[in-house]
């Protein structure tokens, strides 16, 4: 199985590349429920996918000067060792439980995927407690101390699932930093990359990464980054963030294994493509009108 990799991971490189939304928290959920991964291969083999897919998008916003460095080191300082935590702690399941930790696993990843998906949604409703500024922003003490903080919870997370190194953060920093939103994303991704990989080669050294499938998955998501970054994906931030948000909950119902859970993912992903659909066929039979519209103008 390797061109089935490739095409995955060519998929979730353009949703990134397009849309600059978390996509990428797509990549866990598709390898345990379409290709049978154990949970904690999954996750394992996606943070390591992660660090370096994501590495390319960290050193363009350093270029483009969209990293708050203070405030990632802070971060980076919580999130790194207790990343390291939530390895061992998935480590410790492996080898406490056996195969039964795979359920366990299973359940943490799907609460998780509930909250990203949730925070997903949170994201395009939420209003910011802090006005956003372009002058400079220095860190109080109390700036890094929830800096850290922030790191702390939120990486231990990303260690044992996964999950939300590209929304909790990202959340988080909206409603307490004054930074505009390129700054956020910058900071966002360039402190996700350097905590994947941290994470990453935890997981590697347990056991826990199919370099197979790693080397698989990049051979089609940093091409597909790297083309579709060149376009722009005509479509309402709202309606990609609310399908992304969608997906990772039904997904993560899924994996939490609630009753009827396979009808209601099928349910849901054809209820979510009809709506897609129904979008699509809705704007394309608005365009003769404008066009019409503007030729009697």
């Amino acid at each position: 199985m390797t061109w089935q990799f490739t095409l995955t991971g060519l998929l979730i490189g353009a949703l990134v590349g397009l849309t600059g939304m978390g996509g990428g928290s797509l990549m866990t959920p598709i390898l345990v429920l379409l290709f049978g991964f154990k949970p904690t291969y999954a996750v394992g083999t996606d943070i390591l996918h992660g660090a370096i897919f994501k590495s390319f998008g960290a050193l363009r916003h350093r270029r483009l000067g969209t990293v708050h460095a203070r405030l990632t080191l802070w971060m980076f300082l919580g999130s790194g060792p207790l990343s390291l935590a939530g390895v061992a702690t998935s480590h410790w399941l492996k080898h406490r439980y056996g195969d039964a930790s795979d359920s366990v696993m299973g359940y943490a990843v799907g609460a998780a995927l509930v909250a990203g998906g949730l925070g997903f949604f949170l994201k395009g409703i939420v209003r910011r407690g802090i006005q956003a500024t372009d002058a400079p922003f220095l860190l109080s003490r109390r700036d890094k101390l929830i800096a850290t903080a922030i790191g702390a919870v939120f990486g231990f997370v990303v260690g044992l699932t996964s999950v939300g190194s590209g929304t909790f953060f990202g959340l988080v920093m909206v409603l307490v930093y004054p930074l505009t939103l390129p700054k956020i994303v910058g900071t966002d991704i360039f402190h996700a990359a350097a905590l994947l990989w941290v994470a990453g080669i935890g997981h590697l050294v347990s056991g826990n990464v199919d370099l197979h499938a790693t080397v698989w998955l990049l051979l089609g998501s940093i091409p597909g980054v790297w083309i579709s970054s060149r376009f722009t994906l005509q479509l309402p931030e709202a309606l990609l963030r609310t399908a992304l948000a969608t997906v990772l909950l039904l997904s993560g119902l899924k994996l939490l294994k609630v009753p009827a859970g396979s009808w209601i993912l099928a349910g849901g992903l054809c209820a979510l493509g009809a709506g897609l659909a129904a979008y699509g066929i809705r704007a394309w039979l608005a365009r003769p009108r404008v066009r019409a519209y503007v030729e009697r103008a």
